[in-house]
């Protein structure tokens, strides 16, 4: 029986390197889509380049040709698609490129696999912010996301993904297709990338950690609350969705939620700092529209493929504290 073939885009990211060896556990070729650059960064796949099963493949998802002669090649079983602009902050700055990339990437991958290889199982990142503000809270004090909130994106990442979370749809009922959409709550491990408010506050603490740093950390709104989990736990349901008999849309979270605040009082507990001694507000990095609130109910991916997140958010900032501790002393 020949492996399943399976292509990722977003390889060199914090999911899709989890998720690339994932799948590489579980008897699979994969495939790692990404885009040329002279300075390709490979660091998060380095121990899986010279893996026989793992082969890296030059593509650029805003071209349509690129997508189908890609599709058309490898005629994957599964199709992962976690590459995107997927910094809140920079789709306000970069709207175009946000929708380009987020959106139309997405129609081309839709195309792509309707004309040249219909079989293949097609995975897409969506994500909890577009949901936006949460009017269940406001209307009947239900604290959570689920499957059945309305969407109110407050961002342009975030409208560009409902829009790319709805074609997903549309194509599954208007073609037959299989395409199953993952709306992924906050999601972080050391992998993290250095934009994203957990990474800036654990990578600092290594800093001041090792004597790298004596300025003041600047962060936005400290009271905005999220759901967050590891970006392992994650891929595995996303692996879980495209198992299953028929495509459908799913949510994934922890049920818990945290504020900023929380994030830094636990992770600079870890050294046994106070972090009212390093850290200022800075009104310039809040977000043009703030999402204050995100909770995921994920009882229906619980309750039909068996997934469970097995990381606790202590664990979690625990082993990011303790890698950039590490990672900083070197």
């Amino acid at each position: 029986m020949s492996k399943k073939v399976a292509l990722v885009t977003g390889v060199t990211g914090q999911d899709g390197s989890y998720l690339a060896e994932f799948l590489l556990n579980h008897d699979y070729t994969v495939v790692g889509l990404v885009r040329r650059s002279s300075n390709l960064n490979t660091n998060r796949i380095s121990n899986i380049l010279n893996v026989p099963e793992f082969k890296l493949e030059e593509f650029d998802l805003t071209d349509p040709v690129s997508c189908s002669c890609m599709i058309q090649k490898y005629q994957p079983d599964e199709f992962y698609n976690l590459a995107a602009q997927s910094h809140v902050g920079t789709s306000f700055s970069q709207p175009s490129l946000t929708l380009n990339v987020n959106t139309l990437g997405v129609v081309n991958i839709l195309e792509s696999i309707r004309v040249s290889s219909p079989a293949t199982r097609l995975y897409q990142a969506s994500t909890s912010e577009m949901f936006g503000y949460n009017f269940s809270i406001n209307n009947t004090g239900i604290k959570y996301q689920n499957e059945e909130t309305q969407m109110f994106p407050q961002s342009p990442y975030g409208a560009a993904k409902l829009a790319s979370h709805n074609l997903v749809r549309i194509y599954r009922s208007s073609y037959d297709m299989y395409g199953s959409c993952g709306i992924l709550f906050n999601h972080e491990s050391p992998r993290r990338g250095e934009s994203f408010v957990t990474k800036k506050i654990t990578k600092y603490i290594g800093q001041v950690i090792n004597g790298k740093t004596r300025d003041k950390l600047s962060l936005g709104n400290l009271s905005a609350k999220r759901d967050w989990g590891h970006a392992k736990d994650y891929v595995k349901a996303m692996y879980l969705m495209l198992q299953t008999e028929k495509p459908n849309d799913y949510i994934v979270s922890t049920g818990e939620v945290h504020s900023v605040e929380e994030f830094l009082m636990k992770a600079f507990g870890i050294v046994n700092l106070n972090w009212k001694d390093y850290v200022i507000v800075d009104p310039n990095l809040y977000r043009p529209a703030e999402v204050d609130y995100l909770n995921g109910d994920s009882s229906k991916i619980r309750k039909t493929l068996g997934w469970k997140p097995e990381y606790t958010f202590d664990q979690l900032v625990e082993e990011m504290v303790k890698f950039d501790i590490e990672n900083e002393h070197v």
